[in-house]
């Protein structure tokens, strides 16, 4: 008898169950997972555009009365800059600088007064964007424009005593400011100071003591664009670099009548003169520090006071603005060294004028002692020994 196979619980569930995982596998191959963040889909997102370039100028765009001196430059942000240039009214370029990083433009030249400029260019972002470089602006009209001049050259060696002096066309009431525009820098360690002169037309620097034999001097005089007072304007700048050289000084003493030179501290000459006559205060030489100006193989004095006119000497040292000099005076040798019969002038042999005048050197000292009448600070240009330190520093328009 053939048997029967048991039809309990457990004969359907295995087929059943593999029909179940079949759906389930082809569910999951059909639907798949969400994206994941940093996928393909978010890498197709457009990006945001770069800032555009953003241009600054100085002066701005529509400034007007700009000093010279100002500063002239173009910057940007966010970009970089090409073709920039300014130009004035006749389309004639200012000098320029553009930076490395062609992020800035600076003027290397200083502006004109009275013109108007033009900036011109392109400044471009990250994204190739160009913003223009445009606009202008005007410089100052001056109610007047004033030179000034400077008393020493360029490679010029003086002597021991010489003053550096600036002198103007007309007084100048910005004082401080034009004192502050100039610099005086030496080969060694020189103290000096500026002191203003001659009713505010003239500004001078001189050592506290006589300078050192040697000594490499250079002066500037940053006055161009800069605004002298009264809506007036200085006209240029002014330099030099010169050399002090030996140090001579003359040590003349009216009650000897002798005029003594001195080289390094040693004696090399001595002189017998005729000074200024003691009686006539109109006629004495002056007592003090006189600084040798001028040099004049032949001059003609002037002194209508004293009736003379046009009178010719030769081998003439001028030392002061008063009339003083040293030169040749055949017809007082009589009295050289004995009395003194000049009209201020240090009279001197013939052949010791000659040799005096091939010694001497602009900006020597010429030290006068023995008369009744000192030289004063006032009398004139190069009497900058006259005054005591104190009163010298106390001129100037920075003092303390």
């Amino acid at each position: 008898m053939t048997g029967r196979q048991s039809s309990g619980p457990g004969r359907g569930f295995a087929p059943a169950l593999a029909l179940v995982l079949t759906i389930l596998l082809w569910l999951t191959a059909c639907t798949g997972g969400a994206p994941q963040q940093g996928s393909a889909g978010a890498q197709g997102a457009t990006p945001e555009p770069a800032p555009a370039a953003e241009v600054n100028l100085r002066p701005g765009d529509g400034a007007k009365d700009v000093r010279p001196r100002e500063e002239v430059a173009v910057s940007v942000e966010n970009g970089t800059l090409s073709d920039v240039t300014l130009t004035n009214g006749m389309g004639e370029r200012v000098e320029g600088e553009l930076a490395e990083d062609e992020r800035s433009w600076q003027a290397t030249e200083r502006l004109g007064y009275d013109k108007i400029y033009r900036w011109a260019g392109t400044a471009t972002n990250e994204d190739g964007k160009e913003t223009e470089v445009g606009g202008s602006f005007t410089t100052v009209k001056p109610a007047a424009i004033h030179g000034a001049r400077l008393n020493v050259g360029d490679g010029e060696t003086y002597g021991v005593a010489m003053p550096i002096s600036i002198t103007f066309d007309e007084p100048v009431k910005n004082k401080a400011a034009v004192e502050r525009a100039l610099s005086v820098e030496t080969s060694n360690a020189t103290e000096g100071s500026w002191a203003w002169l001659e009713l505010d037309t003239a500004v001078h620097w001189r050592p506290k003591e006589y300078w050192k034999p040697g000594t490499e001097v250079s002066v500037d005089a940053d006055l161009y664009g800069l605004p002298l007072g009264d809506g007036a304007y200085a006209e240029e700048d002014l330099s030099s670099t010169f050399t002090i050289g030996r140090r001579q000084l003359v040590r003349a003493n009216t009650q000897t009548h002798r005029m003594k030179v001195f080289v390094d501290g040693k004696q090399t000459a001595d002189y017998p003169a005729s000074f200024g006559l003691d009686s006539d205060p109109g006629r004495v030489t002056r007592s003090g520090t006189h600084v040798v100006m001028t040099k004049h193989s032949e001059y003609y004095m002037n002194n209508p006071a004293y009736d003379y006119e046009d009178f010719r000497v030769e081998w003439a040292v001028r030392i002061s603005n008063n009339g003083e000099f040293t030169h040749a005076a055949p017809w007082s040798v009589g009295s050289q060294g004995y009395t003194n019969v000049s009209h201020g002038c240090v009279n001197l042999a013939p052949a010791d004028a000659l040799e005096y005048y091939k010694l001497a050197q602009t900006g020597d000292p010429f030290e006068v002692r023995g008369s009744s009448v000192p030289l004063g600070p006032r009398d004139g240009n190069y009497h900058d020994w006259s005054y005591p330190w104190p009163e010298w520093t106390s001129m100037s328009a920075l003092q303390d």
